[in-house]
């Protein structure tokens, strides 16, 4: 439609400049005028102009596209990282720090062999029931203290939870491309398995008091049976023997 409307007025330009060139006196040179190869030189310019406009728009598009590639692989300026490993530091130290019995088979397997037998022999002193119950004492009073040292260090990372879960969300809104909003997931799922270290931390802190708690109910129960039969089996009794009173 543009071109032919373009034709149209070229063309009556063109007539309108022939007739004023007829109009010059005889004796002035005569211009050579084509209106049709005019007309189609004008054609030719606009469809170049119009395939230059169309490569600019063509560059603006591929700048807009890289544009956007850019920013969906922009990295997230915020990190919790460090924050989440610290957390995860101070918790295994604390349970690093256990007293008594440290979490370990080995430690586990030589303390209930030596403090912890299922039964006791015959032989075994009076003094040394008392010096293994003290022992299983002090270790259930040390694996609820240990308990609640776990218990307290979890709930200082509560804090830093908080502030990191709030700055996290709030990259996680201002993200200007894909990869930044993936980042800031993958570190609030960080941030989650976090708390469930933190969680198991206290489970086991907990369990591990408590099964110490009825490791020695059930060693009471031991050394009960054994200091019962010490003293029925005090020995062979009263035997009579030969006395001499007088001289």
């Amino acid at each position: 439609m543009i071109h032919h409307r373009l034709r149209a007025v070229l063309t009556a330009a063109a007539a309108a400049l022939t007739l004023g060139a007829m109009s010059v006196s005889a004796h002035a040179q005569w211009i050579v005028f084509d209106p049709t190869n005019y007309v189609q030189n004008a054609l030719t310019a606009a469809r170049a102009l119009q395939q230059v406009n169309n490569e600019i728009q063509g560059l603006e598009n591929q700048a807009t596209m890289l544009i956007n590639q850019s920013r969906n692989l922009a990295s997230l300026p915020y990190s919790a990282l460090a924050q989440l490993q610290q957390s995860v530091s101070q918790t295994q130290l604390l349970l690093g720090q256990a007293q008594q019995i440290a979490y370990s088979v080995t430690a586990i397997d030589q303390a209930f062999t030596r403090t912890y037998p299922q039964a006791y022999s015959n032989a075994t002193s009076s003094q040394q029931l008392i010096a293994d119950a003290q022992t299983r004492w002090q270790n259930s009073l040390a694996g609820f203290q240990d308990a609640m040292r776990v218990q307290a260090g979890v709930v200082q990372n509560l804090d830093s939870t908080r502030t990191q879960i709030g700055a996290l969300i709030s990259s996680s809104q201002s993200a200007t491309g894909a990869l930044q909003a993936a980042q800031s997931g993958n570190q609030l799922a960080a941030l989650q398995t976090q708390q469930l270290a933190d969680l198991t931390a206290v489970m086991a802190a907990n369990g591990r008091a408590q099964s110490l708690e009825g490791a020695r109910n059930v060693e009471s129960q031991v050394q009960a049976r054994q200091q019962l039969s010490n003293f029925l089996n005090y020995g062979p009794g009263y035997q009579p023997g030969a006395a001499q009173m007088f001289h």
